[in-house]
């Protein structure tokens, strides 16, 4: 079993690659293994999360899941913890292996009651698992909200009740550890997937996952590249920031920060603001110029941040010329409302060695996409994919748990990053760490992989008493 925490590139298995596995796994070893395993880590967990605990209530369900819940309170049993499991009542109609693990329990003296003990120390939520992704009726939504209201921690068995585990959504139970069983799926990871699954932690059952492809992997950050003593700002590229309309500069200017904390060896401000300064005191190391007067051939260009209306007119030169592209906030909302900026967009995929990376947020996405917000959350690793596809480039869907998308590669979830980076401008810090990495000559998917883990690990480490603003991120980056 392994706590899994950033720093491991694990893959994730969709619900048909984890189903294929189970039956492959069920077929090769002796009936009602997997099942026993899966109690036994659940117990082996629910043991070390609150070893002190005496009573411990099992909210079991109709399927399988309840068998491992049923395992699991015969271990809890029999290592003198009082286990109390709710049920449904319907033991006819369990399925085989749940039925012999509901009898092992009954035999090790646990107590099956009609209803919720009155007091209880952990919960395991084993309501409802991969497959039964709907929300809890009856007693089972009785007993979800009564999982919800307690101020005992909760163990989810492999989802958190009603969660959709290709997707994060629908979690009718906010746990605060899920063991995920035999894989990991995508949706403990993105979307609301995150804050309903708590700590995550694996068990894998002694089962080689190797046969299946993953739907995703997590993301983990490169090595940052050691600068030669032999070296020159020109050895680590330019990066030109284009955007910044009038009474939005700050966002070009934190976007051109990100860049020259990220190891540009120039940065270039073009600012669309006709009547912005021509220096910024504070940086005086950015180079503000017309942003018509830059080679943008020989540059990484982020554009957009903070780029209004005004960024329209600058857009059918940069995805023309640009040797390798961010294109960001109102960049994105300016394609996604030109079918010719569309079109240019969609020409400048096809081009070898002009690497483009796309950064909406879910709103962003939803409207290159033609859909709803509800839409783009609703299953974000496909509108990742969707986006990747369509224009051909690298995307990088923002929001909790990101998702990295590239054509021919496996879509990436970040998982560093936390609300502190609910703040203006952190999305623009965030296009100006993945401009100064193209600079620098990293592809555009691995450029964008380590950028966004660099930018949430920042935000992790960030000290929590003291509010995350986004021009301190960009002296992070």
């Amino acid at each position: 079993m392994q706590r899994i925490t950033p720093g491991h590139a694990w893959p994730l298995f969709g619900s048909q690659a984890t189903r294929a596995l189970e039956r492959k796994s069920a077929a090769a070893l002796p009936p009602h293994t997997l099942m026993q395993r899966a109690g036994l880590a659940v117990a082996r967990l629910a043991l070390a999360i609150a070893p002190h605990a005496r009573t411990i209530w099992i909210a079991c369900g109709p399927g399988n899941n309840a068998g491992d819940g049923y395992e699991a309170a015969m271990h809890l049993s029999q290592w003198g913890k009082q286990a109390v499991v709710t049920w449904p009542g319907d033991e006819a109609r369990l399925p085989a292996d749940a039925r012999a693990s509901c009898q092992r329990a009954r035999d090790a003296g646990v107590v099956f009651a009609a209803g919720m003990p009155d007091h209880w120390e952990l919960a395991i939520d084993a309501l409802l698992g991969l497959g039964a992704n709907r929300p809890p009726e009856g007693p089972l939504l009785s007993w979800a909200q009564a999982l919800n209201a307690g101020a005992a921690p909760v163990l989810a068995i492999d989802l958190p009740s009603g969660m959709d585990g290709d997707t994060g959504q629908g979690a009718a139970v906010r746990t605060h550890h899920t063991l995920a069983l035999l894989t990991l799926k995508p949706g403990l990871f993105t979307g609301g997937g995150r804050d309903a699954a708590g700590q995550v932690w694996f068990d894998g059952l002694g089962v080689d996952a190797s046969s299946e492809l993953p739907a995703a992997v997590l993301n983990v950050a490169s090595p940052r590249a050691t600068r030669m003593h032999a070296s020159h700002k020109g050895s680590y590229g330019d990066v030109a920031v284009i955007g910044g309309a009038p009474g939005m500069a700050g966002a070009a200017l934190l976007a051109a920060s990100a860049a020259l904390h990220g190891g540009a060896g120039r940065v270039f401000v073009g600012l669309l603001d006709p009547a912005a300064a021509s220096v910024d005191s504070a940086q005086p190391e950015l180079m503000v110029r017309p942003w018509d007067s830059l080679d943008l051939a020989a540059m990484a260009v982020a554009c957009g941040c903070g780029g209004g209306d005004a960024v329209r007119s600058a857009l059918p030169r940069v995805l023309s010329t640009a040797q390798a592209l961010v294109l960001d906030a109102d960049g994105v909302n300016a394609v996604a409302a030109d079918p010719q900026l569309q079109a240019l967009l969609q020409a400048r995929g096809r081009r070898a060695g002009r690497p483009t990376v796309l950064t909406p947020h879910p709103l962003e996405a939803a409207r290159l996409l033609g859909q709803g917000t509800t839409d783009v959350q609703r299953d974000r690793l496909a509108a990742a994919a969707a986006l990747s596809a369509r224009f051909e480039c690298c995307v990088v869907l923002k929001g909790s748990g990101t998702v990295i998308a590239a054509p021919g590669q496996h879509p990436a979830i970040n998982p560093t990053g936390n609300a502190a980076l609910a703040t203006a401008g952190t999305g623009d810090v965030l296009a100006g760490m993945i401009a100064a990495r193209l600079a620098a000559g990293a592809q555009a998917f691995q450029a964008s992989c380590d950028a966004v883990y660099a930018h949430g690990l920042a935000a992790d480490q960030w000290p929590q008493a003291q509010p995350l603003t986004a021009g301190a991120l960009a002296r992070l980056a």
